[in-house]
Parts: C-alpha cells; sequence; structure tokens
C-alpha cells in the first residue's frame, strides 16, 4: 500500500487521552483549522464556528454508526491476561480481533500467539483461527459467547482505548450526538464535537444533513496497513438527496474518513451517488481519489496511517503538509478527544 507524503513527528504531549467535558468544558470546546486546497488559505478557528465555512445548499453527510464496547478481558491457555478487541464481523459468522496487552486506562500491542482459545468472562471464548491474510496483526475467529453478542458486549466489554487514555470513560463519551445504529468498534470520532444546536444552526442556514453507515473497526494501525473490509450502508434518499444538491452547486462535505469510505464506494465514474450496503474494502488515495465529495471534516491522524493518505487524498500534499506543520507547532490535540480540521477541495 502506498503511504502518505506527509511526514511529521507527533509529539506525546499532543495526544489528547481526556475528553472535554472531564475538564468541565463542553464537547464541541476544541479547536478547528480550515483549509482550502483550492486558495492555500488556511485559518485557525474553533468548532463552533463551524457554519461560518458551510453555505446553504452544501452537504453534511454523518456516519451515524454508534460505537459498542468492543474490548473483552481474556486469559490465555498459559493464563496470560489479554484484552480481545473486537474489531469487524466477517462474513460466514468470523471475527476480525485484534489481541492487546492492558496498560494503564487502555492497552497496548499484544504478545505473539499460535492459534488457540482464550477464555472470556462468564464462560465466553474466542477461538483464534489464523492470521488476517491482509493485515497479520488481526486474527480471524470464532467467538463462542452465552448470550446475543451486543448483550454480552454491554454486559462485560468496556470501550476501546489505547496507551494515552488518562481515564475509565464510560461508552457515552465515545459516541456522536447522532448515532443511532451500533456497530462500530471505536467510535467514528470526527464527529464528536457536534452538539445538537450546531446541527440545528447549519439546517437554520440551509445546509442538508444526510445519514450513512459505516461500521469502524479498530483503528490501531501500523504504518503500511491498509483498512480492512468493513460493513456500510449508503440509503436511497441519501444518495438520491446528494445527487441533486450537487447538482445544483452544493458542496458535499464527509464529516470523517468513514464517510468517505462509504460514499466512495458506491459512486461511479461519473459522479453520482448509488444507493448500497454490504462489505467495502475500498482504499481511496492517490490511485484512487476521491469523486463523490468536496470536503472532509475530520481528526488529526498520525504519521503514515492510512486514513492520512486518504485525507491528503482530498486536500492535497501541498495544503496537508502545512497544515500538520502548523498543527503541531500550534498545539492541536490528537485522537478521539482532540481537534478538528476542516479541509475544502
Amino acid at each position: 500500500m502506498t503511504a502518505s507524503t506527509i511526514e511529521f513527528s507527533l509529539p506525546a504531549h499532543l495526544e489528547r487521552g481526556r475528553p472535554p467535558e472531564a475538564d468541565g468544558r463542553a464537547r464541541d470546546d476544541v479547536r478547528l483549522m480550515v483549509g482550502s486546497r483550492a486558495t492555500g488559505m488556511i485559518l485557525d478557528d474553533h468548532f463552533p464556528n463551524l457554519p461560518a465555512y458551510l453555505k446553504k445548499g452544501d452537504v453534511l453527510v454523518v456516519n451515524v454508526s454508534a460505537t459498542l464496547p468492543a474490548a473483552l478481558p481474556a486469559t490465555t491457555t498459559a493464563g496470560t491476561r489479554l484484552l480481545v478487541h473486537l474489531s469487524s464481523p466477517l462474513p460466514g459468522g468470523l471475527w476480525a480481533v485484534e489481541l492487546r496487552t492492558p496498560h494503564g486506562q487502555g492497552s497496548e500491542p499484544g504478545p505473539d500467539l499460535d492459534p488457540q482459545i482464550l477464555m472470556l468472562p462468564d464462560g465466553g471464548k474466542v477461538e483464534l483461527l489464523s492470521r488476517h491474510p491482509r493485515v497479520r496483526r488481526l486474527w480471524l475467529a470464532a467467538l463462542h459467547l452465552t448470550s446475543e453478542i451486543e448483550d454480552y458486549l454491554r454486559a462485560r466489554g468496556r470501550p476501546i482505548r489505547y496507551r494515552y487514555a488518562e481515564g475509565d470513560w464510560p461508552l457515552s463519551a465515545y459516541q456522536t450526538v447522532y448515532a443511532t445504529e451500533s456497530g462500530s468498534a471505536e467510535m467514528p470520532s470526527a464527529g464528536r464535537p457536534f452538539t445538537h444546536e450546531i446541527l440545528v444552526r447549519l439546517v437554520a442556514l440551509g445546509v442538508t444533513v444526510l445519514p450513512v453507515t459505516l461500521h469502524s473497526g479498530v483503528a490501531s494501525m501500523e504504518e503500511g496497513e491498509e483498512p480492512i473490509e468493513e460493513r456500510y450502508r449508503v440509503p436511497a434518499s441519501t444518495a438520491a438527496a446528494v445527487n441533486v444538491l450537487r447538482e445544483g452547486g452544493g458542496r458535499v462535505i464527509a464529516v470523517g474518513t468513514s464517510t468517505v469510505r462509504a460514499l466512495e464506494t458506491v459512486v461511479d465514474d461519473r459522479g453520482y451517488l448509488h444507493p448500497g450496503s454490504g462489505y467495502t474494502d475500498l482504499v481511496i488515495g492517490p490511485d484512487r481519489p476521491p469523486r463523490a465529495v468536496d470536503g472532509l471534516l475530520t481528526g488529526w491522524h498520525e504519521p503514515r496511517a492510512s486514513h492520512l493518505m486518504l485525507v491528503e487524498s482530498v486536500g492535497g500534499r501541498r495544503l496537508l503538509t502545512e497544515m500538520y506543520r502548523r498543527a503541531v507547532e500550534n498545539g492541536y490535540a490528537w485522537h478521539e478527544f482532540g481537534d478538528s480540521s476542516l479541509i475544502l477541495s
């Protein structure tokens, strides 16, 4: 897989491990950097001012997938304590899972194991079958649980967290305000700063807000890894409305890389969307630039990540290089509780 050409180092102090609400602030109290590929303009602002950069006729497409408590405590046959992160269900009843080692409030990469059965709480089991054919860090696994998957996770799971986590935040901290359909291993975090008030202001401005669903898998991708297959759904009403509004001159702004992936899976060579659902393994980048979106609202991504390659395909190398340089220099915050960027083509 071709990596992003944006090169930078991410200082540890810019990794945000706590939500704004933990400090008595509102969830939209984050910074917003706005960049335009057409003009090269870059502005520093705050998320509540997002409506100032959109206009009547624009389309904001959001991913309404809700986050599951997809991290489960497990024990190997040798008695080693692990966390199993459930990434995505696969055709045939299997799951893609990641093995992690508990670390503080979060986790770090787990040990290299042979195929075996891991013990879960309440008599549940995870049967590790083989490495994922595309991403060796992941396993193909069969789950043997004592209740339905969502019931089991809500009773015994917790939100997926990484080493930078600063607290045991509840599942509600990992949900967007418009989430309606459970299924993501990790929050589609680009939309986290939205509040109902901001959405109402956008609609009053004449911006149309439309839903898609893409259930995001684990995001702890290593350098050079590409995203695995994920479940998506683009409703007929969303596809039709986007086509009409875009023909009328409206810009299509995707909220998050997951939304881009869903839209680009169902776009044709002319740029028209079609309804669809299923699994997508589409990778957006230099070899497959976006056709369906005119802008992207997203967080800040780690160096050489596949998500950064997608973002670069929207904004271009020159703009993204300067935005990331400026973000590091000016102390923007990374990860799911961090700051935002709006990239306009």
